[in-house]
């Protein structure tokens, strides 16, 4: 979810504040609803017998709230920032020594920081909600925050979620954040083997999150180099087809040039999936061996936990204004 405005607009009413984010949800995602959701429901087949057994049952609820977190991104305040993080704002070798947020802030604002975005330290605070979660055997709580986590530990396994050129508008390739990251896995997925092995114990998850973060984005370059070339090598009515989606005509990437491009990726985008999938799987295995390795067998669901409830502001709101 991301550009599809050029000038920021104030909604003075919520009502449309609201029909206005639910459009762009429909339209842009990050990872895509698709892959979002593959990435939860497969990290589910990574955890031990003892963990599965709880998650199984709710395997419904894990892989179609994936995309909680971006559905929340237009109407609750500060959520925007929390799934990106542009490192190259932070010069060439970006936070060496992987810092917790209050050391962060030590060196940095804490609205640069949040303009830039918050993501390694959403993931680490999620984390912890989530041990907590699991060691007052909360069971609403576990599933919504294993999902919640999930959706963010993907959101790192994304190159163009690392770098303040997200959809490629510094160098006149706009549009590729939605062509890598939602077009390719859809058109391919059905390739990719999502069997990654099992989940394992994360020693540190602060340093964690970062060297998968610092990992993501060295493919930053690739990801823009490679679809540069090839597009200097196609016609634009080789590059684009018109295509009927949500009862809107719309211009997409064509069959031919997505093929294309996937296929000199040489695997990155199932590569980052199959990160993302054990990865989301080795968290939430922590997250339960952290909290004691509580027994959840039998846990009452009860009545599953209420999203956040929407904050509406006039006021400009941290991070990309293009993701709100």
């Amino acid at each position: 979810m991301y550009y599809w405005r050029k000038e920021r607009q104030k909604y003075k009413k919520a009502s449309n504040f609201i029909l206005w984010g639910c459009c762009t949800i429909l339209l842009f995602c990050s990872w895509g609803f698709f892959a979002h959701k593959k990435i939860n429901h497969y990290a589910v087949f990574t955890l031990p017998k003892e963990l599965a057994a709880f998650y199984k049952p709710h395997l419904s609820y894990i892989t179609e709230h994936a995309v909680d977190p971006d559905k929340r991104r237009t109407v609750v305040l500060g959520e925007s920032e929390r799934h990106y993080i542009d490192l190259d704002r932070y010069g060439a070798n970006p936070f060496p020594e992987s810092p917790s947020w209050t050391k962060a802030m030590e060196q940095y604002s804490e609205d640069s920081l949040r303009q830039n975005g918050i993501l390694p330290w959403q993931i680490q605070r999620s984390y912890r909600q989530l041990v907590r979660a699991f060691a007052e055997k909360d069971a609403p709580a576990i599933l919504k925050l294993s999902a919640d986590l999930g959706h963010y530990i993907a959101d790192a396994h994304v190159p163009l979620h690392t770098t303040s050129n997200y959809n490629g508008k510094q160098t006149d390739q706009e549009g590729i954040h939605a062509f890598w990251e939602s077009r390719l896995p859809e058109m391919f997925a059905l390739r990719y083997n999502f069997v990654v092995g099992k989940a394992r114990y994360i020693d540190d998850t602060q340093k964690e999150a970062w060297n998968i973060i610092k990992n993501t984005y060295t493919l930053v370059d690739s990801v823009l180099q490679i679809e540069k070339r090839l597009s200097g090598q196609y016609k634009q009515n080789q590059k684009y087809r018109y295509e009927k989606r949500n009862q809107q005509l719309v211009r997409a990437y064509s069959t031919a040039y997505s093929k294309a491009y996937h296929d000199a990726l040489s695997g990155m985008v199932e590569q980052q999936m199959r990160a993302a999938i054990f990865s989301v799987g080795s968290y939430w295995y922590s997250a339960w061996v952290d909290a004691g390795q509580p027994q959840l067998t039998g846990l009452p669901i009860g009545t599953e936990i209420v999203d956040s409830i929407p904050q509406f502001s006039d006021e400009k709101k941290p991070g990309r204004e293009e993701w709100q």
